[in-house]
């Protein structure tokens, strides 16, 4: 009976106090740039310290892993355009409370991400002009970005078009001075061989235990992609956009991962203590001599991390109205002016705030314990976007064959192929130390968030 009742409210219906002030090209290079965040820059650092050369191996299995996860919400999100993406499709699939836990989840881990990216950005910028406080710079970030959200949609749309057009020609000029060097056609520089992938330990120099901790560091590196969903919402033509991000998804993970990844293992020993410290990029165009590299990757970084927090504050906003609007929230979240859910902009961007704060005021646990609990919360939402698709591709197939505009592939063996993987990831997170934490407090949340979406499904049954 749940089902038949969310699928009787089109998520079209629920949306349309949204404006759609989104063009084509805004949402071609939220898809393009929304793949390329600070983790690659600067995380993926601490991967290829503890895998070697076979951190490649580990982003092609957790890129093949997103390459499915995204194709799934592809396929749901072409069928039903909504700014709740995921969370509203596990509502329509499995019910209110799989709607419930997966939206406001991903609403903690969003706001969360928002401060922590405010925090990085920081840090950046007190390096150019030590003596600044970082909070008044992390408060300088937040109102711009809270503000461009609060004003219009294509405010957001326009930030991150020049933004992930710097980050995409930063990555492709890296992946061409980078082929270069490799191919012994850069000046000063002699082709490397194979020498920094076999030499060194070999090419698995930590046993697979390094390999997986390399996976795990690798599929965190990914998060971001789902926004391009949401944001197809508010877009002049949601079809057509959803069904393009995703098409491409596979070159641009290819590409902007796996191949950055192996031009920075094959041209600069994986043990290098400048990988971690600097971050790999620096550390592989200081190795080629580049002038000023370490400054100009300082820059992109940056770009990276304001990138997110506005994509972060933007996706927020929009999950917290999108939840709302199908009775799951405070009602005042849901208030839309100008075609814009301003409450829900303002709050998401306070919770980041918060979480700044908490940073400094109680480093050693309360922070830590927020850290801990949306460790593991993109492997839930994957999860519950897989089990919503087995859902909805049925129902798709039987009411209305017409709207698959994107098909999942060889369904349902590929979708019970990323549930297997999925499984395996939580396991292997399991046996970390480092990991099991994040596994063990996301594991919390979840279950008391899938609790109170379950009593509020009962009560509103009952009524």
């Amino acid at each position: 009976m749940q089902n038949s009742t969310t699928e009787s409210t089109p998520a079209k219906a629920a949306d349309a106090p949204l404006s759609h002030g989104l063009k084509q090209r805004h949402l071609s290079m939220i898809a393009l740039g929304g793949v390329i965040g600070a983790g690659l820059f600067v995380g993926s650092g601490a991967g290829i310290a503890a895998a070697g050369p076979s951190i490649v191996v580990a982003y092609v299995v957790s890129g093949l892993l997103v390459m499915l996860v995204m194709r799934m919400l592809g396929e749901m999100s072409a069928a039903y355009p909504s700014s709740g993406s995921f969370s509203a499709h596990a509502e329509r699939a499995i019910g209110p409370w799989a709607g419930f836990t997966a939206g406001w989840s991903f609403w903690v881990l969003l706001c969360t991400a928002v401060g922590l990216e405010g925090i990085g950005a920081a840090k950046i910028v007190t390096g150019w002009l030590p003596g600044t406080p970082e909070w008044a710079w992390v408060a300088l970030f937040m109102v711009v970005f809270c503000g461009a959200n609060l004003a219009a949609v294509k405010n957001f749309g326009e930030f991150e078009f020049w933004f992930a057009a710097l980050k995409v020609g930063a990555i492709a000029l890296f992946l061409v001075l980078g082929g270069l060097a490799i191919a012994g056609l850069l000046p000063g520089t002699d082709a490397p061989g194979t020498a920094h992938l076999t030499g060194e330990g070999g090419f698995l120099p930590n046993g697979t235990e390094g390999l997986i901790i390399g996976l795990l560091a690798s599929v965190f590196a990914y998060g971001g992609m789902e926004t391009v969903t949401i944001a197809a919402a508010e877009s002049e033509d949601p079809v057509s956009g959803v069904a393009r991000a995703v098409r491409t998804a596979m070159w641009r993970i290819a590409l902007f991962y796996i191949g950055s990844m192996a031009v920075v293992v094959t041209l600069v020993p994986w043990d290098s203590a400048a990988v971690v410290e600097k971050g790999p990029y620096v550390a592989t165009l200081d190795r080629l001599g580049i002038p000023g590299a370490g400054q100009l990757m300082n820059v992109v970084v940056l770009v990276a991390l304001l990138s997110a927090m506005n994509a972060n504050i933007y996706g927020s906003s929009r999950i917290a109205y999108s939840l709302v609007q199908r009775g799951q929230g405070p009602a005042a979240l849901g208030k839309v002016a100008g075609g814009v859910p301003r409450v829900a902009v303002l709050a998401s961007s306070v919770f980041g705030f918060v979480c700044v704060v908490l940073s400094y005021w109680r480093p050693d646990d309360v922070f830590p314990w927020l850290l801990n609990m949306i460790g593991a919360v993109i492997l839930v939402v994957w999860i519950f976007i897989a089990a919503s698709q087995l859902r909805l591709r049925r129902r798709l197939e039987r009411e209305a064959p017409e709207k698959l505009v994107v098909r999942m592939w060889a369904f349902p063996v590929l979708t019970w192929v990323a549930l297997a993987g999925m499984a395996a990831i939580f396991v292997l997170m399991a046996r970390e130390a480092d990991t099991r934490v994040q596994l063990y407090s996301t594991g919390a949340m979840t279950l008391f968030l899938a609790a109170v979406g379950y009593a509020w499904q009962r009560s509103r049954a009952r009524s």
